[in-house]
Formats: C-alpha cells, sequence, structure tokens
C-alpha cells in the first residue's frame, strides 16, 4: 500500500480529535471521506448508521484505511443504567458497523485504526502498564474491552487492526484541558482526590502524529497512545499552574464531594487511573513531540 497518498474514511469527524484529524490528513496529501449520520450531503461525506449497523460494504470499496473515532463522551453526563447503556452500544455498534462493512467490502489491503482507552486496563494504582497487561475491572474496562472485541469481524477478514488505547488528550480547546483551564487561569484548580491518581495524558499534536507514524507502519493490535511519562493528578495541576504563572490558591477537591457530584464516575473517572506507558510505540521508532507533561501543557495552553 502507498501510504504518501491514502484513501481514508473516518468516523467521529466533529470530535476533539476527529475536527483536527481531518485537516491534518488532507494536509498530508491523503483523500479523507467523513463519515456521516443520514444522508450524504457533500462530495466528501458517506452515510452510515451504527445505532441500526448500517454501512453499504460497496462505499468503502476504494477506501484503504478507516480510522474510528466514533462514541458518546464517557464524562459528559453523570453515571445512570441508561447513559451506561448507551456509552456502551455507541461503542459496540459504531465499531461492529465499521468493521462488518470493512469485512465484506470489496477485497484489498485495508487498515482499521479503532479507539478505545486507557481505560481498559482497570485501575492499576502507581504500576507501570504497557501493551500485554490483561483487561481490568470495573464499567470503563468493560466498555473497552467490548469496544476491541467488536473488531473481530475486520480482523478475520484479513484487515490490519490497531486499537488505540487513548488517554486524556490535552488539547488547546475542549476536551480533558478544556475544563481546567477556566479554573487554572483563577488560581482555582486543585487537586482531586488524593492526588495521587495517575493520568496516561497525551498531547493532541502527538495523537495526530501517531495515526500518521501508524498508519505507515506494519503495527497491528492495541497501541497505548499515552505520553511516555505519565504523572499524577497533583504533577498535572501543579505544572499547568507553573506553565500560567498562577498560585495555588484552593485546597484539594475531596473524593467525597466528587462521588457526590459525578456518582460511579468518579471513582473510574477521576478519582483512580492507569500508569500506562506506550511501550509499542517506543519500540517501533516513534518518538514524542511532547514527551513532557509541561512540553505538552505549554504546547496546548
Amino acid at each position: 500500500m502507498d501510504t504518501d497518498r491514502l484513501r481514508i474514511a473516518v468516523t467521529g469527524t466533529h470530535g476533539l480529535i476527529g475536527s483536527a484529524l481531518v485537516p491534518a490528513l488532507r494536509a498530508s496529501g491523503h483523500d479523507v471521506l467523513r463519515l456521516v449520520r443520514g444522508p450524504a450531503g457533500a462530495d466528501d461525506e458517506l452515510s452510515w448508521d451504527p445505532a441500526t449497523r448500517t454501512l453499504d460494504p460497496a462505499a468503502l470499496a476504494d477506501v484503504d484505511a478507516v480510522i474510528h473515532l466514533a462514541g458518546l463522551g464517557i464524562g459528559d453526563r453523570r453515571w445512570t443504567p441508561a447513559y451506561k447503556a448507551r456509552v456502551l452500544s455507541s461503542r459496540v455498534d459504531g465499531t461492529l458497523t465499521v468493521s462488518t462493512a470493512l469485512a465484506a467490502a470489496p477485497e484489498r489491503q485495508r487498515t482499521l485504526l479503532s479507539m478505545s482507552g486507557s481505560g481498559y486496563y482497570g485501575i492499576t494504582g502507581d504500576r507501570v502498564i504497557d501493551e500485554t497487561a490483561p483487561a481490568g475491572a470495573g464499567f470503563l474496562a468493560e466498555v473497552c474491552k467490548a469496544w476491541e472485541e467488536a473488531t473481530a469481524p475486520a480482523v478475520a477478514a484479513g484487515v490490519r487492526v490497531i486499537t488505540l488505547r487513548t488517554g486524556p488528550v490535552l488539547a488547546p480547546q475542549g476536551g480533558f484541558l478544556g475544563r481546567m483551564l477556566p479554573l487554572a487561569r483563577l488560581g482555582l484548580l486543585s487537586p482531586l482526590g488524593s492526588g495521587r491518581q495517575f493520568l496516561p495524558w497525551v498531547s493532541l499534536a502527538d495523537y495526530l502524529a501517531v495515526i500518521a507514524f501508524v498508519l505507515g507502519s506494519d503495527l497491528s493490535g492495541p497501541v497505548n497512545v499515552t505520553g511516555p511519562l505519565p504523572v499524577t493528578m497533583a504533577e498535572l495541576t501543579g505544572t499547568l499552574l507553573k506553565v500560567l504563572g498562577r498560585p495555588r490558591l484552593a485546597p484539594r477537591v475531596p473524593a467525597f464531594a466528587l462521588r457526590v457530584a459525578l456518582g460511579e464516575f468518579a471513582d473510574e473517572g477521576v478519582l483512580n487511573g492507569q500508569r500506562a506507558v506506550p511501550a509499542v510505540l517506543e519500540a517501533a521508532g516513534y518518538r514524542f513531540e511532547h514527551p513532557t507533561v509541561e512540553a505538552a501543557l505549554r504546547w496546548a495552553t
């Protein structure tokens, strides 16, 4: 496959990563198609419906790669049983839709990059985790495991599949950092809970570069898309205040307050994390543009 110019279909193009990825791929000379729900309204759009698992395999006949980013936000709402079911189905249905269509498309060499999360490993404390670690326990781990297993039709059909186990993405606008910056600029940002939980952060710039790197490689299977030096919540908030030149004025936010405000999500999504490292990427020769959280935060702010 000539990786200098690929025809690439992308889902989740309105999200934090997708909205930056599409122009980046086009700037690199690739032909990008956006998968959209409802009728296609432009020449660069393909119609799909993950809720009914509808995607015409013929539409992917000349596609070299699919980058699947779509899914309902994990922490956008309180975790009610109904919302958790929607989170799970948004990932499994979308991935099965793409995987099944790729498996049924006319035969050619293809690649599927399917987003997953560092939550795959569950709550791991301060233990260093790489891609060889097993799935953990808890809702997020169960979601990530099912998410990745939904690529099975593509794998069985001989598609090269990479699951991108993504940590919190640090970007100039929105996402994880977007929630912290307003408080940080006022000096009101403080660690959440104990502050000792690890965050496997990655800059958006590196995330986009990793996608380009993986497309041009022969990698397959799980890939941790995280910075090489995960930090604790206390280190992240302290570094952000340092970068902004702000003092720390606020006390820590206690765990019980977060549990009251966020419910079940507090324990899995905020008060605990993973010390996940990008072993596969580093072994393959990828070099991070932002190897430290301070470098990433200076770029993002």
